[in-house]
C-alpha cells in the first residue's frame, strides 16, 4: 500500500508539472538566456535578425539523438540560411558543454545554455529534468511551424519542406 501511495504521489506530481506545448499561431516566447559564449541573448532580438527563426530543443549534448538532430541542422544550414532562417539550439547543458558541443561538431548556429530552464518553461515544456526534443519556426513574432514529436535526422529536411510548401 505504501508503494502504491508513493507511485500515485509521483505520478500526480509529474502530471502537474507537465505543460502544454506551443501551437502554430501562438505568440513566440521572448525569454533571455546565455549563449555557448556566455553572452546574453534576448530571443526578441534574435527573432528580428532574420525573416524566420528556428528554435529547437534537445535533451543533452553529445548523446546520439541530440547529436543527429544538431548535425542535421548543421548540414542543412546553408539552405536554411538562404531562405532566411536563423537557428537557435537549446538544452539545459552548461555554457561550457554547449561550447564544446558546438566546437566538436562545427555547429554554425547559436546554442543556448538554459541551465535555469527559463527558455524551456517559456516554450511550454515541463522542465522536470531536460528539455524535450521539439522545434518551433517563428516568423513575425508568431509560431508558424511546430514539431513536438521530436524529429532528429530529418529536422532540416522537415523545415525545408515546410518552407517550400509556403
Amino acid at each position: 500500500m505504501k508503494r502504491f501511495l508513493t507511485l500515485t504521489a509521483f505520478l500526480a506530481m509529474f502530471s502537474l508539472a507537465s505543460a502544454e506545448p506551443l501551437k502554430v499561431g501562438d505568440p513566440a516566447p521572448q525569454p533571455a538566456a546565455l549563449t555557448e559564449e556566455g553572452k546574453p541573448l534576448a530571443f526578441a532580438d534574435a527573432y528580428r535578425q532574420n525573416p524566420y527563426t528556428l528554435v529547437f530543443f534537445y535533451p543533452k549534448a553529445f548523446t546520439p539523438g541530440c547529436t543527429a538532430q544538431s548535425c542535421a541542422l548543421r548540414d542543412g544550414y546553408e539552405q536554411l540560411a538562404k531562405l532566411g532562417v536563423g537557428i537557435i539550439g537549446v538544452s539545459t547543458d552548461s555554457v561550457e558543454t554547449q561550447k564544446k558541443f558546438k566546437d566538436e561538431y562545427k555547429l554554425p548556429y547559436t546554442l543556448i545554455a538554459d541551465t535555469d530552464k527559463a527558455v524551456v518553461k517559456a516554450f511550454g515544456q515541463s522542465a522536470l529534468m531536460f528539455a524535450s526534443r521539439q522545434a518551433y519556426l517563428i516568423k513575425d513574432g508568431k509560431i508558424v511551424y511546430a514539431d513536438t514529436k521530436g524529429s532528429t535526422k530529418q529536422q532540416a529536411d522537415d523545415i525545408l519542406k515546410f518552407l517550400a510548401a509556403k
